[in-house]
C-alpha cells in the first residue's frame, strides 16, 4: 500500500514549482473530518479522507501542536466555522 508521504512526494515530483507539504491538519468540514494538507505558507495543497489509513500512519507518533483557531491559520482555513476551527489538530510534517 502507498503511503501518504509517497503520494505527497508524487504530487512533488509532478509540479515541480510547488513547495512540500509541511503542515497535515485534521478538521471537521460540515460532518466528516477532513484531512487537509498545506506547505510552509500555508497554501492549500489537497484534502484526503481523514480516517484513511494513509493519513493514520503519517500521523502515528507526531502530537499536534495546536488548534486551527491560531492567527497563522487566519487565511487558509477562512471557510471553516470557530468551532471547527479551534477544535482542529495541526501537524508539522518533516519535509
Amino acid at each position: 500500500m502507498r503511503m501518504l508521504s509517497d503520494w505527497i512526494n508524487g504530487i512533488e515530483e509532478i509540479n515541480m514549482h510547488s513547495s512540500p507539504v509541511k503542515f497535515l491538519i485534521m478538521i471537521e468540514s460540515g460532518g466528516p473530518m477532513v484531512a487537509r494538507l498545506f506547505d510552509a505558507n500555508r497554501v492549500h495543497v489537497t484534502d484526503m479522507d481523514a480516517s484513511s489509513e494513509d493519513v493514520m500512519a503519517t500521523i502515528e507518533g507526531i502530537v499536534p501542536m495546536h488548534s486551527g483557531a491560531a492567527a497563522e491559520w487566519d487565511r487558509a482555513l477562512a471557510g471553516h466555522s470557530a468551532t471547527e476551527r479551534a477544535a482542529a489538530q495541526v501537524y508539522a510534517l518533516a519535509v
